[in-house]
């Protein structure tokens, strides 16, 4: 795509940080919004990213760095989606063409990055639980370098339902220490956000002017500056005998102020100054954004350009590679959709991840069979788990990073009862531009050991059609199978998957007899390529796909012991994964007693940052050069570069 002209920025042009934005007048705070959007929107357009959260919050970005005193006030935005105006503002504007790209700027705020990065974040609902951290720990004297200030949490309404932010309102409620939460009120996270909760918000301004402002919590009109308060008296009355306004709120203990209008800075320069100035406990200011504001893509766009690939800023089209294989979510959807046709007891359950996943597709045919339950995972786990105990097939579908925070219920409602939840985990592996936060490193290590569990890793996209086959079939135990992001290796798809025998891999190609490969998951591909490399060597490996980590196809590796001088395991997992298991099943049995050469690679005991997934593989040392220098190790061959040309 051709280099794309920049926006003329000249009030913006003055900004380094922001200190300087407390030299300007309100009016051209205004101007400097705009310019300050226009300069996002042509960011992104160069290097993909999240772009409709980002737009929502301009207005609120510029005013609370006007208003608050950052760093030494510790302004925490949840996620992070919408960090890329804050960082602009914030001394890293020379950089913003860099995100999430190798060696540039995260994609979320990360404190390694910046002071005005004081709490990193990747996963929702965790800036209210931080942000009565900083309170408490200012109050004790935690910090003199410097000193801290207020502590400032944006959340949006879509991670405001989850369990994790209504623990952090009560017990900051409690303990009625001075903080504020700004509820950043989109009506539509990544997904239309759903429960009882929407509709609370929604209620709140129903059958009065967006830009009307109003403060129906007790006390709260007093707060006002005073060309406010009778607006906001008339506001009221319009709820009056209704219970909504601030009034879940206040049950917490907060103090609540709102809605406000979100897009119109002079009214939030004149809330955020009052309740920073006269504010003595914890405070909810409810403001109301757009997603995708000023930007007529994006705010026409179904999930308002949540996440964009490069795109051209006149016309909103985006940049994506073309590939002859469909995507592994298409793939899982597609044979859950199959599935579905002939078992009418097939579910489907996600959390805020339909299109993620690939179940707004299964919606479509079954829309009473599908359930969104929020930004949820916890509940989302035991949801599926009495599902199974009532005798439907649920399919919890999460991402890999996201079904770590629903473990404990894994665990204790899932695997202890025996109940066969299937987890179909999306984005396993590493993901690329979101980095660390994302990715789906140990879900096989955390699931692997836990008793009478199936845990099952896709080579390919048919191989992912037999696992969901398989996954309907198992029906007196937990299972899980796992695929990566992005597009498969370009196998011919059967139209329906074949139920696989528990626990039995299959041999791919047999070889010399000196070496042998064992690959869990995607990982084959690679494989099979540094097998081509040895193969020109003389070395002929035979190849393996387990197919099952758990459980372990023990005949299967131990023939490969028995019959080879060298084993080597691969993953897409961290330490305690398959490698560990088959390392197990050989010291049980004695094999490294015979003096077999055993090999296990991994992905790295450490957080890879974000960058392309191929060159996060290569950082791993997960990719075909390193598989084939793998080998050569442990046969004590004379080793060949790792690096790629």
């Amino acid at each position: 795509m051709p280099q794309q002209p920049r926006p003329k920025t000249p009030l913006l042009d003055r900004v380094q940080s922001p200190e300087d934005l407390k030299r300007l007048s309100d009016g051209e705070l205004r101007v400097l919004a705009d310019e300050l959007r226009a300069e996002t929107i042509s960011a992104v357009s160069m290097t993909g990213g999240h772009l409709g959260a980002g737009l929502g919050v301009v207005e609120l970005t510029v005013a609370l760095h006007a208003v608050f005193d950052t760093p030494r006030d510790r302004l925490i935005w949840d996620v992070g989606h919408q960090c890329y105006p804050h960082k602009i503002l914030t001394g890293r504007r020379d950089r913003i063409r860099t995100l999430r790209q190798a060696r540039g700027l995260s994609g979320f705020t990360k404190r390694s990055e910046s002071p005005y990065d004081p709490f990193g974040a990747g996963h929702s609902s965790t800036s209210i639980s931080a942000a009565l951290g900083f309170a408490v720990a200012r109050d004790l004297g935690g910090s003199v370098d410097p000193a801290l200030g207020d502590a400032i949490a944006v959340i949006g309404d879509g991670a405001m339902s989850a369990g994790m932010a209504f623990e952090a309102m009560n017990n900051a409620g409690a303990l009625g220490k001075r903080l504020f939460v700004i509820l950043n009120d989109n009506e539509m996270s990544i997904a239309p956000p759903v429960g009882a909760l929407s509709s609370y918000l929604s209620r709140l301004y129903a059958g009065a002017p967006f830009q009307e402002f109003k403060a129906a919590a007790k006390g709260a009109v007093s707060l006002l500056p005073e060309p406010l308060q009778e607006g906001a008296r008339r506001a009221k009355e319009l709820v009056k005998g209704m219970t909504i306004g601030g009034t879940l709120f206040e049950e917490l203990g907060f103090s609540y102020v709102g809605p406000i209008d979100g897009h119109d800075v002079d009214q939030l320069l004149a809330v955020l100054r009052t309740v920073r100035e006269r504010a003595t406990g914890p405070m909810l200011i409810h403001v109301l954004t757009k997603k995708g504001k000023g930007y007529a893509p994006a705010e026409a766009s179904a999930d308002k350009y949540h996440g964009v690939s490069r795109f051209n800023v006149v016309s909103g089209e985006q940049v994506k590679a073309k590939s002859n294989a469909p995507s592994y979510t298409r793939v899982f959807a597609d044979a859950l959709i199959t599935e579905a046709g002939h078992d009418d007891r097939i579910v489907a359950v996600t959390a805020a991840m339909p299109d993620g996943t690939g179940l707004n597709l299964f919606a479509e045919r079954f829309p009473n069979r599908v359930f969104d339950v929020g930004i949820a995972e916890q509940h989302g786990v035991t949801f599926s788990a009495a599902l199974a105990a009532g005798g439907m097939k649920p399919f919890c579908t999460m991402y890999s990073t996201f079904l770590q925070r629903g473990y404990d219920q894994v665990v204790h409602d899932v695997a202890i009862q025996r109940l066969p939840v299937r987890f179909a985990i999306d984005r396993a592996g590493l993901v690329g531009a979101d980095g660390a936060t994302h990715a789906g490193s140990f879900d096989i290590a955390f699931l692997a050991n836990l008793p009478d569990f199936v845990v099952m890793a896709a080579a390919d996209e048919a191989e992912l059609v037999h696992m969901v086959a398989t996954a309907v079939a198992i029906d007196d135990r937990p299972s899980a199978f796992r695929y990566p992001r992005g597009e498969g290796v370009g196998v011919d798809i059967p139209d329906r998957g074949k139920v696989l025998e528990i626990g039995k891999g299959r041999i791919i190609a047999e070889g010399s007899g000196r070496v042998a490969i064992l690959s869990f998951g995607t990982r084959l591909a690679e494989v099979q390529k540094a097998a081509e490399s040895l193969a020109a060597r003389g070395l002929e490996p035979t190849i393996a796909d387990a197919r099952f980590a758990k459980p372990l196809d023990r005949d299967l590796v131990l023939q490969l012991a028995q019959h080879h001088e060298a084993l080597i395991t691969i993953e897409e997992g961290a330490i305690g994964g398959f490698g560990s298991h088959v390392a197990q099943l050989l010291a049980d049995e004695g094999v490294f007693d015979t003096g077999l050469k055993f090999r296990s690679m991994v992905l790295p005991d450490a957080f890879i940052s974000h960058n392309s997934p191929d060159a996060m593989y290569d950082i791993a040392g997960l990719n075909a050069p390193q598989i084939e220098a793998k080998v050569l190790e442990a046969l004590g061959i004379a080793s060949v570069s790792t690096k790629r040309a």
